[in-house]
């Protein structure tokens, strides 16, 4: 019996004779191309993005509580903000340095915007971490101001007239450096540092229902304050 002849058999016929074809139970299966492939990788990695995505958010403010992992925080425009820390959090104190102290190479994070004649003139100067990446943005520490992370190429050191050359990839960019601004560097500290009224700075982690995670916190420490 032909392999056709076996598979009408085994089903039957219909009630007009017509025979029945055999279907296979789990159906006829049409191979999956590179571009059905590529485009469902596509779809889960666009599903898993939109799942986690985060948005960066800057928090300046005092310490109110601590309470466990939460830390609540009045911030700077009056909010009251909550802030879960994990269990690894990692904290900085600020530490006041002298611009006699910064050398050319030293990677530093300088806010800053125009003075009269345009020049750029230093609100603050502050150490990065060598994992920050080098660049400028525009800044929210005061209206119109930037931030310029970068090496420091050359300093010139004057009676009042300070000034830093800092160079990053793409460019360079000259400040002035006035008497009197805060001139920083973090230096690690505890959780036991992050105590009700001091002041913290951290770009925390804002999950799609506001809720805020800071893996990193600077905080002030006798008086010295995070600038940025």
């Amino acid at each position: 019996m032909s392999a056709e002849a076996e598979a009408i058999a085994s089903v039957g016929c219909s009630r007009n004779g017509a025979p029945i074809r055999a279907l296979s139970l789990q159906g006829e299966k049409k191979p999956m191309n590179a571009r059905h492939v590529v485009g469902l990788f596509a779809a889960v990695v666009l599903a898993v993005s939109v799942a986690q995505a985060q948005t960066n958010v800057r928090v300046r403010g005092t310490i109110t509580a601590i309470n466990g992992n939460v830390m609540s925080v009045k911030a700077r425009d009056g909010k009251d903000l909550q802030i879960t820390l994990p269990d690894n959090v990692a904290v900085a104190v600020a530490k006041n340095v002298r611009f006699e102290d910064i050398k050319e190479g030293d990677f530093v994070g300088v806010t800053s915007k125009p003075g009269p004649d345009g020049t750029e003139v230093a609100i603050e100067v502050h150490y990065l971490a060598p994992t920050t990446a080098p660049g400028q943005l525009a800044w929210d520490l005061q209206p119109g101001t930037k931030m310029t992370n970068a090496n420091v190429q050359t300093k010139v050191v004057g009676t009042g007239n300070r000034e830093l050359t800092l160079q990053y990839t793409g460019g360079t960019q000259k400040v002035v450096v006035p008497d009197g601004i805060p001139l920083v560097r973090a230096v690690p500290g505890t959780r036991a540092d992050l105590v009700p009224g001091e002041y913290i700075f951290t770009v925390a982690q804002a999950a799609g229902d506001g809720a805020l995670t800071a893996p990193r916190i600077q905080v002030s420490k006798d008086g010295v304050r995070p600038p940025q």
